[in-house]
């Protein structure tokens, strides 16, 4: 009885001490811009998939292209795996954040995530590849968390997910995010839901996001903030 005495204590502490990082960060305007900037970007892709169903539903057609990878590669449905880890990825990374107690860096982290969704909702109408030849469609759990499973240049899937491993400072939680990582790589592959050039270009867009980031938008790193004023 004592030892469950004990734990709900731990557990109490450790919630009232989450609590307590947090709301300096809900009382920060970087919090709700960068809020505001990932919810734009969502919306954004949904508007150009929305556009592009309608394109397609007027007539027109998406090209389908060649891969050197996909075309010797069978096509397995393995598409709930992908959805499911990239679950684990926000998961892993929300668990990061209250463990490490760095809360604090949530707006920085909303801002780049908002960023890289932008920028990919104006890329897949400006290349609107169709999907690669054979790709069944998603599980429908999911349905790739799109009404429209259309824009493929470059990959949500793995920009996002590694976006947030580049954001992610400790070692452990690195190689947890990495083996996620591969696991959304090689089953985006196997159910032929990306071109090669689309999962490539993932890793480039969230580099050059992050690099961007960190060199003009550091004020929303409130961690950063913090140690600087000390």
């Amino acid at each position: 009885m004592d030892q469950i005495k004990t734990e709900k204590r731990k557990v109490g502490s450790f919630i009232s001490e989450a609590v307590t990082y947090l709301l300096p960060v809900l009382k920060s305007k970087y919090f709700y811009i960068g809020l505001v900037s990932l919810i734009f970007g969502a919306c954004l892709n949904f508007a150009s998939q929305t556009y592009l169903h309608h394109s397609m539903s007027e007539g027109k057609t998406l090209p389908m292209l060649s891969d050197l990878i996909l075309d010797n590669v069978p096509v397995i449905d393995v598409s709930l795996i992908y959805d499911l880890f990239s679950l684990v990825v926000l998961a892993v990374v929300v668990i990061y954040l209250v463990h490490k107690k760095e809360i604090n860096r949530l707006p920085y982290i909303l801002l780049l995530c908002g960023i890289f969704y932008i920028i990919r909702g104006i890329f897949i109408v400006l290349t609107p590849f169709g999907n690669p030849p054979e790709f069944p469609g998603s599980d429908p759990l999911f349905n790739g968390f799109s009404l429209y499973e259309l824009g493929v240049y470059p990959s949500g899937h793995v920009g996002d997910s590694f976006l947030l491993l580049l954001l992610v400072n400790d070692k452990v939680y690195k190689y947890i995010l990495s083996f996620c990582l591969a696991v959304i790589i090689i089953t985006l592959i196997f159910a032929h839901s990306h071109y090669s050039i689309d999962i490539l270009s993932g890793f480039f867009f969230a580099y050059a996001i992050k690099a961007f980031g960190d060199k003009y938008l550091t004020s929303f790193d409130l961690g950063i903030s913090q140690n600087s004023k000390d």
